[in-house]
């Protein structure tokens, strides 16, 4: 039974960390906030991460931010119920519940949760930029990185950033971190100079630079793309064959899926 155990814990190990390379699959499912739209759940919820992890997703992102006395929350906008979060203390921020009941999650929870029964889905950590200070979103990023080591999530989880900067910042830690860049300002050849593994940008860059999705394939660095709601999208997206597509409604992309095969 202990090597049963054993062997299970190494491939699951081994899984995770094919689902982190660029190479293992074409157009993956990434649920944009957890999967939430089709069930009317919060975004950035358990609940919705939960669903994202029960439907066998490839990813599920989410979002990070730190709040006055230093808690890693998440939650897509700066504001909470109309709360600055980075001048917020936890405390004050958790006196309002989400739609469904849930308290405001710490990246503790969420990444606790996100290792709980899960085979399939890689945790997509979008660290935002700080509307504070640079150097206060590179701090943030730090103490996330951190916590997810802490936590033994490291090769189920990758980075994301608009913040070219924070990303730079991991690598200088973590020479083994799947990042990946959103602001769509730099070339697939341009990241891969500064050691940055993924170009993840609004379908919309790509559209207005098609010799990027062939640049980034001959560089081996990995192609997602946000936030594909459309059916037209979809399919312009899966017939160049992405390594991502992250969409607030992948219960319709996986089925447009199916039908192109």
């Amino acid at each position: 039974m202990k090597r049963i155990k054993i062997f299970g814990g190494l491939l699951f190990t081994l899984l995770m960390v094919l689902l982190s390379s660029c190479n293992v699959k074409k157009n993956a499912v990434v649920a944009h906030r957890g999967a939430w739209k089709k069930n009317n759940l919060p975004e950035n919820s358990i609940a919705s991460l939960r669903h994202a992890i029960d439907l066998k997703l490839t990813g599920s992102e989410f979002d990070v931010w730190r709040t006055a006395d230093d808690s890693l929350v998440i939650n897509h906008d700066a504001h909470y119920n109309k709360l600055f979060i980075e001048e917020t203390n936890y405390a004050d921020l958790i006196k309002f519940k989400l739609s469904n009941g849930e308290k405001l999650s710490t990246l503790h929870e969420y990444i606790t949760e996100g290792k709980r029964n899960n085979r399939y889905t890689l945790l997509v950590c979008e660290i935002k930029p700080s509307e504070i200070s640079k150097e206060r979103g590179k701090k943030t990023a730090l103490m996330a990185v951190e916590m997810i080591k802490k936590l033994q999530a490291g090769k189920i989880s990758c980075y994301i950033s608009f913040d070219y900067d924070i990303l730079k910042q991991i690598r200088a830690v973590d020479a083994k971190a799947s990042l990946q860049y959103l602001e769509g300002n730099k070339s697939p050849k341009e990241v891969k100079a500064d050691n940055i593994n993924g170009v993840d940008y609004h379908y919309s860059v790509f559209k207005k630079h098609p010799e990027w999705i062939k640049e980034a394939k001959e560089n081996n660095i990995i192609l997602n793309a946000w936030t594909v709601n459309e059916i037209a999208d979809m399919d312009w997206i899966i017939a160049h064959k992405f390594n991502y597509i992250t969409t607030n409604e992948p219960e319709l992309l996986n089925e447009r899926l199916k039908k192109k095969k």
